[in-house]
């Protein structure tokens, strides 16, 4: 009884902070996203409609294809423990965590295997933007391991989880940004 009283007293103060944590996570959406636009601009004006022949097509669209599919696990993530499916919420959980580390590991081979450099105008847009969010989905990979750790404790149930709900918004933003910077790397030409 005292459990089910101290979850309900939880539950209904984050409930009343909700407004503003929703808020500040937009704020940062929005703080971060024109530091991505300025990212991909740079591109344009570095070397207009360039790209080099060696950029390996089959890896972008690969890592593109991963990181599509973690939103979907995130996504699933989610929803089950909105629905009070921990075990799911779990296994999903660590889903996106493992696709994004694929996704991580994509990015550094194409680094490995790219033949222009840093000094040039496209090296320069590309190891920028790609570096960029690929220290984004690192950052996404450890709070959605934090997230992880924190279901195994019981800290979110389905009346109460802020937590993992902000995570996945997070996780979405990363994605939605890839979005935008595959075609600008890949496939203007």
């Amino acid at each position: 009884m005292a459990t089910e009283t101290a979850a309900a007293l939880a539950a209904g103060a984050e409930r009343s902070r909700l407004p503003i944590l929703r808020l500040g996570l937009w704020l940062f959406f929005i703080s971060d996203g024109l530091l991505f636009a300025l990212l991909a601009t740079s591109r344009f004006y570095l070397v207009g409609t360039e790209t080099p022949d060696d950029l390996s097509q089959t890896l972008g669209l690969g890592v593109t294809a991963i990181l599509l599919l973690s939103s979907l696990t995130a996504f699933r993530a989610e929803t089950a423990i909105a629905h009070g499916n921990i075990a799911h919420a779990k296994l999903m959980l660590l889903a996106t965590i493992v696709l994004g580390l694929v996704f991580v590991v994509g990015v550094s081979m194409e680094w490995s295997i790219a033949e222009f450099t840093p000094s040039e105008g496209f090296g320069t847009a590309f190891f920028s933007m790609t570096g960029m969010h690929a220290t984004h989905v690192v950052s996404g990979v450890v709070l959605l391991a934090l997230v992880y750790r924190m279901v195994l404790t019981g800290r979110f149930s389905a009346g109460s989880h802020w937590g993992v709900a902000a995570a996945v918004m997070y996780w979405h933003f990363v994605d939605v940004v890839w979005v935008f910077f595959y075609p600008i790397l890949y496939l203007v030409n």
